[in-house]
């Protein structure tokens, strides 16, 4: 078949597989021509593996240290005219690459909040590994069923105050202010229950039980601040404290010697994520601009290698004073947000194409699910249908 993106809502429903790959090996090649840290993980196991943060960390363990490595998914196969889900594509393309280049890479595709695929991974490890020494906990799914049976959903609203600011359709290209509701109790709790640290803890716990993970390992889960325009849907909202949450497990964890728990702080980039949280695409779209007119833009790729290579496995861990690893450091800088600053203040609709990079923040959307890689005849018929080696 021919395949063409299909937008909706905050998602695209096809993915191409020939663009996902040359995406893949883009980021491959990527990692191999930096330097590299004289240690790092052998082992490495990456819940939410298959798209953003954390596809970019498989790829940075396997191509930076030769780590054997483990991905749990959560994705779907081609069926009928139907594409398989741009993380299914991206998968199979890293396990080819890695298996050609002598790498072991496995996937357990399904719901990694349950106890099933815990304890299928588990006895992969087992299996294959033994141990594993690295863990990377790396999920943004909107809901969660919780061990005792109970869904939760999360949801993407402020927390005791309405919030307004400026926000932009993206469909539309509009810019016009928004005001965002509070969440009650009831939805902040869900909220945390999905995206704190509650599966992160069982993970570990899990893993330790099962005699499945070094007593040195490392693991590192991912976040995100933001300046204060933000703050009120973020930081500050209740997306902030499930992620409040999470900061704690990795205190927990590392108290408890169950781990060296940390929590990596990352730059704003474009997922299938952000692109559904009022205000924060347009934040998005004027710090592209910024950054690359600056010189200091990353993607996930070159975020998750520097993390690796000059942060968590530096001769010393690399922390700010609460003991996060801070990738949003090049984000934060002054010189970076006080233009932010000026931009957000003079946006509109009329200007937004001299004050943001909507351009760039779209060319980012697609290629999550595989449009727009240089090198792909998006024009010919192609197979929807990709194996993964180790899912079949």
């Amino acid at each position: 078949m021919v395949i063409k993106p299909k937008v909706r809502g905050f998602i695209c429903t096809t993915a191409h597989p020939d663009g996902c790959r040359a995406l893949v090996k883009e980021q491959i090649e990527y990692v191999k021509a930096q330097p590299h840290a004289a240690n790092g993980p052998k082992k490495v196991l990456v819940i939410g593996a298959s798209m953003g943060y954390g596809l970019a960390s498989r790829i940075t363990a396997a191509y930076s240290f030769g780590a054997a490595t483990i991905g749990v998914i959560f994705d779907r196969a081609a069926s009928g005219s139907r594409t398989a889900t741009s993380g299914w594509y991206n998968t199979a393309a890293f396990e080819e690459f890695a298996n050609a280049d002598g790498l072991y890479a496995k996937s357990i595709n399904g719901d990694a909040y349950s106890e099933e695929i815990k304890n299928s991974t588990i006895e992969l490890i087992k299996k294959d590994l033994g141990k594993v020494d690295c863990v990377i906990y790396s999920l943004a799914a909107p809901r969660r069923t919780a061990p005792d049976g109970t869904l939760y959903t999360s949801v993407l609203k402020t927390v005791g105050e309405p919030y307004t600011n400026k926000t932009i359709d993206l469909k539309t290209k509009t810019v016009s202010d928004i005001t965002v509701e509070p969440a009650t109790e009831e939805e902040i709790n869900a909220t945390v229950k999905v995206m704190g640290g509650e599966d992160w803890k069982l993970w570990i716990d899990a893993l330790r039980a099962a005699d499945a993970i070094e007593d040195d390992a490392v693991t590192v889960a991912y976040s995100y601040i933001g300046p204060m325009i933000t703050h009120p849907m973020y930081a500050d909202g209740s997306i902030g404290k499930a992620k409040d949450d999470l900061f704690a497990a990795a205190k927990e964890m590392t108290a408890e010697g169950k781990a060296k728990a940390y929590i990596s702080v990352n730059k704003a980039l474009v997922t299938q994520s952000s692109a559904a949280i009022p205000i924060v695409p347009l934040y998005i779209g004027i710090l592209f601009k910024v950054m690359k007119e600056q010189g200091c833009h990353e993607g996930c790729i070159e975020q998750m290698c520097r993390m690796f290579n000059e942060k968590l496995y530096s001769p010393q861990v690399l922390t700010d004073d609460e003991n996060r690893i801070r990738m949003d450091d090049l984000e934060m800088q002054e010189q970076v947000q006080s233009e932010v600053d000026k931009l957000w203040a003079d946006i509109t609709t009329e200007n937004i194409g001299e004050c943001a990079d909507i351009d760039g923040y779209f060319e980012d959307f697609y290629k999550l699910f595989g449009f727009g890689a240089d090198g792909v005849d998006y024009d010919a018929d192609t197979d929807a249908e990709v194996c993964i080696p180790s899912c079949k």
